[in-house]
């Protein structure tokens, strides 16, 4: 038996699972929101309290939203330390790995079907090239991965927290108001995120550009706020300005990984946002700012592109790394 769980900022997936010949089967899963429980140990105590028993299960790993460095991560949207070995004893689990949320996402890769993507731009994929991962969600998440021995080897980033680039008069004042906002520096995750879909309406209210109407303002305040906004799309012009610039946005830094890793292999988009928002993003808003690279926007059109619908991707890397941790199955 194997545990994997992907750890968000907002909520935690955790599944375990058999392995039978090669293959895993799911057992159990769950999904357990963070809020309430003081450590991660706290919420696997919770979710393991149904079984199995003590000592069944043989391996664990975990993706985590943060810097994971020897094993340990401070959360960036968490209150928690998390430390691997820590984490073993209080589960009784003899290895338990820790990695980065986007790269357990990159793993999981490898385990989705055809209907798990959506393929904005077909492009000419390279099979020997590099792929690059970019998941909003309540964070921003970047990744990347090479091919070794026809095997995906992940490789983390905190890319998110990288500095925001606008790229019109509209966005150079968004840069603007978030830097007044949060005292100076402004990340791509301040914008490409669930808070950063409202910091953009916050702009556009704020500014005077859209004005709020009641009943949006009532709806925002009755629920999740940034899913609200996403609802109003085609019926309250604020929403959908934001949601415009939201996705160009996402486009555009999309495009920048895409040079950075030199991702001929395609780019995935991935997270708890971009399914909810497939229509927007097939409109073409998301793949002209993809492409919009000056010189190099001949090597954007030739990138392939794939929108990832199983939210479960992370849990399944999850689950991949801890099953090839725990050995061959005897």
């Amino acid at each position: 038996m194997i545990l994997s769980g992907d750890i968000g900022g907002t909520k935690a997936e955790l599944a375990l699972f058999e392995r039978d010949h090669g293959s895993l089967r799911e057992v159990r899963a769950d999904r357990i929101l963070t809020e309430g429980h003081a450590s991660l140990e706290d919420l696997l105590a919770a979710f393991l309290a149904a079984g199995p028993g003590p000592h069944s299960i043989t391996s664990a790993a975990f993706g985590i939203a943060g810097p994971v460095i020897d094993n340990q991560v401070v959360g960036t949207n968490l209150p928690w330390t998390v430390e691997a070995g820590q984490v073993a004893r209080a589960i009784g689990v003899a290895r338990v790995s820790l990695v980065n949320d986007l790269e357990a996402t990159t793993l999981g890769l490898e385990a989705l079907a055809n209907h798990d993507l959506v393929p904005l731009q077909v492009g000419v994929p390279d099979p020997r090239g590099s792929i690059a991962v970019i998941a909003a969600g309540t964070g921003l998440g970047e990744a990347y991965a090479t091919r070794e021995d026809g095997r995906l080897v992940a490789r983390a980033s905190e890319g998110g927290h990288g500095d925001f680039a606008p790229n019109s008069e509209d966005e150079v004042d968004l840069l603007l108001y978030l830097r007044s906002r949060y005292g100076g520096h402004v990340s791509w995750e301040r914008v490409l995120s669930g808070p950063g879909l409202g910091n953009i309406y916050d702009f556009l209210k704020d500014t005077g550009r859209e004005r709020e109407p009641d009943w949006l303002s009532k709806e925002r305040a009755g629920g999740d706020p940034n899913a609200a906004i996403a609802e109003a799309d085609g019926k309250a012009p604020i929403a959908t300005h934001a949601l415009d610039l939201f996705v160009s946005i996402y486009g555009a830094e999309a495009g920048n990984l895409a040079l950075l890793f030199m991702a001929t292999g395609g780019v995935y988009v991935a997270g708890g946002i971009a399914p909810k928002l497939r229509s927007r993003f097939e409109d073409g808003r998301f793949l002209a700012a993809f492409r919009a690279k000056g010189r190099l926007s001949s090597l954007l059109e030739r990138t392939p592109v794939h929108l990832v619908l199983n939210e479960r991707t992370a849990l399944l890397g999850a689950a991949l790394l801890a099953s090839r941790h725990a050995g061959p199955v005897t």
